[in-house]
């Protein structure tokens, strides 16, 4: 029994030893997968950190190849901002020996045209006088030999506006040339010098380059400049080879010259003012930096101008009709053929001080697009261009008015009947001009602010008038029709069909109801641009009117 007992005792020892040692190696097994995981997670993070410091050396490997293309950038805008420099003053330089071989080359042409001018003189008139070269007018008798005279070519067709003092439509016919015993040699046109900025002077100031803006900016400024001395010399040639010889030689009256000239001398001093002011502002080096406060200050003075331009409707009809004179035609054709006119008439130098004036904005405006907008000069040059706006808005609306009140003089009625009150109080003239009837007949029309007024050009008392052809129309009851080519034939029948000729172009009809009865008048213009002009007058002159304005007859497309 006891045998037995300490048997299962044993056997329970030995059970409970196994299960001990059983969890000893579960315990082992424990800590070593413990130490495994530890030691996992040890390398995992080990990675981890490897792979951050991996990306920080690829985040810092790729600011430096940033930064290095950044480098490159900007050293590739310094190269191409000095290949511009160079290539900015590659072309000032080309530009200046082209404008220098040009000048050369006329220089050399103008020399030779007048050695052979020279040569031909020298034949036909063989002398030993020397013969003195014609450098200034001071007289009739520096003038080149007389010419045998053509008669002037025909004015073409105008509408004449306001402040665009363009020729007569109708040209009064002018008297036979006297004949000459030797017709003259053919003279040599005097050219005027005309430069630039960047060819008067350096576009480096110092040892910095100019940018181009400022370059262009320059250029206009100068431009103003060498435009008003250009302007002085006409001014000045226009009395001393025109006015002053008429008058010594009593080629015109006194009266007359004054009537013709204005006060075309009261303009050279105004203008010599301000060409002396901007060649004082303009610097050593040639540059000029503020030019704004000088036009301000000038600008007034130009109100003067009302009175010149108000005389020149005048001015070239009392011209026109001097030119039927032997001496006044033969005189002014001399100075047409001489080298000092640059083939230019007297109208021409008349009307010089209105076209300098209608440029005064242009001008300016192109000295503002090229100055900064933080500039000191901007201000005073934004005043400047407003001023002159003014200046010729209101010498344009005197000069239209006292236009206006020339050709209402000019005027000739029939009967009492054709008078009437809407001509009377018409102070602008809207547009006139030479127009044909459906029959041919040649018309001159005037469009004034109320009233379409017909008439037929004739001479009375050796002056051009207008006799009144129809009863006037009034504005308010005018409608008009745009008429298609070939839509009317000659004699006034409607043919659709007829198309292809040149008689039935460019024709218009305007309308109007007179004691119940409708009645038209069918016009052509001389070509598709004055029929233009005259269509859009018309409806202007309606759109404007103080009276209720009708329907119109024409389609809309003819509204456009």
């Amino acid at each position: 029994m006891r045998a037995g007992e300490r048997r299962k005792q044993e056997r329970g020892e030995r059970g409970e030893s196994r299960r001990g040692e059983r969890a000893g190696e579960r315990k082992e097994q424990e800590r070593g997968e413990s130490r495994r995981e530890l030691e996992r997670g040890e390398s995992r993070r080990g990675e981890r950190t490897g792979e951050r410091r991996e990306q920080e050396r690829g985040e810092s490997r790729r600011k430096e190849r940033a930064g290095e293309r950044r480098e490159l950038e900007r050293g590739e805008s310094r190269r191409g901002e000095r290949a511009g420099e160079r290539r900015e003053l590659e072309r000032g330089e080309s530009w200046r020996e082209e404008r220098t071989g040009e000048r050369r080359e006329q220089e050399r042409g103008e020399r030779r045209e007048l050695e052979r001018a020279g040569e031909r003189r020298e034949q036909e008139r063989p002398s030993n006088k020397r013969v003195k070269p014609l450098s200034r007018v001071t007289s009739l008798a520096n003038l080149i030999p007389p010419v045998k005279t053509a008669p002037l070519k025909r004015i073409g067709q105008t509408l004449q506006r306001s402040i665009s003092f363009r020729s007569e439509s109708r040209t009064e016919t002018l008297m036979p040339p006297r004949p000459w015993t030797r017709p003259a040699p053919p003279a040599n046109t005097k050219r005027r010098d005309s430069k630039l900025w960047s060819e008067t002077f350096d576009v480096r100031l110092g040892h910095q380059m100019l940018s181009s803006k400022e370059i262009k900016r320059q250029e206009a400024i100068f431009e103003l400049s060498q435009g008003e001395r250009d302007l002085i010399e006409d001014l000045k040639l226009a009395k001393k080879a025109y006015h002053d010889p008429m008058l010594k030689l009593s080629i015109m009256t006194e009266h007359e010259l004054t009537q013709i000239f204005g006060t075309l001398d009261s303009l050279i001093p105004l203008h010599e003012d301000l060409l002396s002011r901007l060649r004082e502002a303009r610097k050593p080096d040639g540059s000029t930096e503020t030019v704004g406060h000088i036009l301000v200050d000038w600008l007034p003075c130009l109100d003067s101008y009302n009175s010149y331009c108000s005389n020149q409707v005048a001015a070239k009809a009392l011209l026109d009709h001097k030119k039927q004179d032997h001496r006044v035609h033969d005189f002014l054709q001399r100075c047409l053929e001489s080298p000092f006119s640059r083939k230019l008439d007297l109208w021409n130098f008349l009307d010089i001080p209105r076209s300098r004036l209608v440029k005064y904005p242009l001008l300016l405006r192109e000295i503002l697009k090229h100055t900064p907008n933080d500039h000191p000069d901007r201000q005073h040059l934004d005043e400047a261009i407003n001023m002159i706006q003014s200046i010729v808005a209101e010498i344009n609306t005197q000069t239209g008015e006292s236009e206006c009140r020339f050709y209402k003089e000019r005027l000739l009625y029939l009967e009492d009947s054709q008078r009437d009150l809407l001509i009377d109080s018409s102070r602008i003239l809207s547009c006139h001009g030479e127009l044909k009837n459906n029959r041919g007949a040649k018309l001159h029309v005037f469009l004034f602010q109320d009233v379409l007024v017909i008439t037929r050009a004739i001479t009375h008392s050796e002056q051009l008038h207008y006799q009144l052809y129809r009863q006037p129309i009034p504005v308010r009851e005018l409608q008009w029709e745009d008429l298609q080519d070939g839509e009317i034939r000659l004699g006034g029948s409607i043919r659709g069909a007829f198309s292809n000729n040149e008689r039935t172009k460019n024709f218009f009809r305007v309308s109007f109801h007179s004691g119940g009865q409708l009645q038209s008048h069918s016009f052509q213009a001389s070509d598709a641009f004055n029929k233009q002009q005259w269509l859009n007058c018309i409806r202007q002159a309606k759109g404007a009117s103080s009276y209720p304005t009708d329907r119109l007859l024409s389609s809309p497309s003819h509204h456009n």
